[in-house]
């Protein structure tokens, strides 16, 4: 029997994975209130009438509508259909889906999607937990998706998501700030080089001394990213990423000088 699939919202990530698990033999239809469907999956009216035969919803909505759209769908939802919420939403979201639910037979899946998913589609790495992740990594492993279980409940796979949100997204905003204020300063070649060379080293023994260093001279530290701060306000950069280094280095500091 064709596996019927449900894709609530139909933007960048959630046309591109409709597309894909159509193409790759699924029974696609979706539903999207200002995006009409990619070729091959077909048009539903609303959330509740592209659940309503699903045997696997996947919620690609936006953390901000996750839970409306299980409130439009829960209607027509039919027991023993899987409920996958793809959207990159705080672990208590997961929670609240679950929840919801409660005393229905309609397990939710967290879904953590590793890599952006333009250009990737139904090939973006995916982390899942949750009681039916298992079911959830059968079905899309067979229309070619690659997919990790990670033990635990649901909040489990979206939570390593975001803690490595911190690093990356972390490091692009402060690359960002420092390469703005290198442009102002007339030396973005320079830094530019200096980062690459940087990163190009970065092993494990680099994040140990990274995570002692910052404990072991957060007094020198402190003063040079106070000193940074001031540098980039004099160039006309907001030190957002350089004052809130300077904040927990301080912090870390005055930790170190108590009794």
């Amino acid at each position: 029997m064709t596996m019927r699939i449900a894709v609530l919202g139909l933007g960048e990530a959630g046309a591109e994975i409709a597309r894909d698990l159509a193409a790759a033999g699924a029974d696609v239809r979706g539903y999207d209130p200002v995006v009409d469907p990619p070729a091959g999956v077909h048009p539903r009216s609303g959330d509740a009438d592209a659940v309503r035969d699903a045997a696997l919803v996947l919620s690609v909505t936006s953390a901000h509508d996750a839970l409306p759209a299980l409130e439009e769908a829960l209607p027509a939802l039919r027991p023993g259909t899987i409920w996958a919420d793809l959207n990159t939403a705080a672990p208590a979201v997961k929670t609240a889906l679950v929840d919801r639910l409660a005393g229905r037979d309609v397990p939710v899946v967290d879904v953590a999607l590793m890599a952006p998913v333009p250009g990737r589609g139904l090939r973006t790495p995916m982390l899942v937990s949750g009681p039916a992740a298992a079911r959830y990594a059968e079905i899309l492993t067979g229309f070619g998706a690659t997919v990790t279980v990670q033990p635990g409940p649901p909040g489990e796979a979206i939570s390593r998501k975001l803690l490595r949100s911190v690093f990356y997204k972390g490091l692009a905003a402060a690359v960002v700030e420092a390469m703005t204020a290198a442009e102002a300063a007339g030396c973005a070649s320079w830094l530019r080089g200096e980062i690459s060379a940087e990163l190009a080293g970065f092993d494990g023994h680099t994040i140990d001394r990274l995570i002692t260093g910052t404990a072991r001279h957060a007094r020198r530290r402190a003063d040079e990213m106070s000193a940074a701060a001031e540098q980039l306000d004099r160039l006309g950069v907001t030190p957002r990423i350089a004052a809130a280094a300077r904040d927990l280095l301080i912090e870390r500091r005055d930790q170190g000088t108590r009794p």
